[in-house]
């Protein structure tokens, strides 16, 4: 498949995503100094931006993953979250920073901050997200750290996915959109 195939438009190339993972890492590095920080990496969709990003956090950290859906194969949150895969680690005390791909309608992360982060009393919780899409937004939500505000279009490369497809292309693109509309 051609990227002339599934690509409306390219939003952020390779270079543009590792500058953001870079100076998103020195801030974070500088509001964290003299702290050890567990990052929780979002999977599947943040891995991508997640190693970026470690690579550029000078400062003692951990690194966990949690897998959760809400999406399934559609387009759109279901609002519905399923924990596939929980914390390997007790939390609690402890400075955590969340690893976002994208947050849309907020109901994922809203429903994790309610349901697992608060529950289990770390120190602090802050969270990261690479892409923000504010058009979609059903609850609001303290992002302290955002790479770019999106367009309301399907996106996909660089760790988003259309049905477990298109994660590994290094750059951000607006899927066209026959190619979801007839799946």
């Amino acid at each position: 498949m051609n990227r002339e195939d599934f690509v409306k438009e390219v939003l952020y190339d390779e270079e543009t995503l590792q500058k953001k993972a870079e100076e998103l890492g020195k801030q974070i590095a500088r509001d964290y100094k003299g702290k050890k920080i567990i990052v929780v990496c979002i999977l599947k969709g943040a891995v991508m931006f997640a190693t970026d990003l470690i690579k550029r956090l000078d400062l003692p950290m951990e690194i966990e993953f949690m897998v959760v859906s809400s999406y399934g194969n559609s387009t759109k949150s279901s609002g519905v979250v399923k924990i596939i895969k929980d914390l390997d680690q007790d939390i609690a005390g402890k400075d955590i920073l969340i690893v976002e791909d994208i947050i849309d309608t907020g109901l994922t992360l809203s429903y994790l901050l309610e349901n697992i982060f608060v529950q289990r009393k770390p120190n602090s919780v802050k969270i990261c997200t690479l892409l923000d899409k504010p058009s979609g937004r059903k609850v609001d939500l303290p992002i302290d750290y955002v790479g770019f505000t999106v367009p309301d279009a399907f996106l996909a490369g660089y760790g988003l996915d259309y049905a477990e497809e298109y994660r590994n292309i290094p750059y951000i693109f607006i899927m066209k959109e026959e190619i979801y509309q007839n799946k």
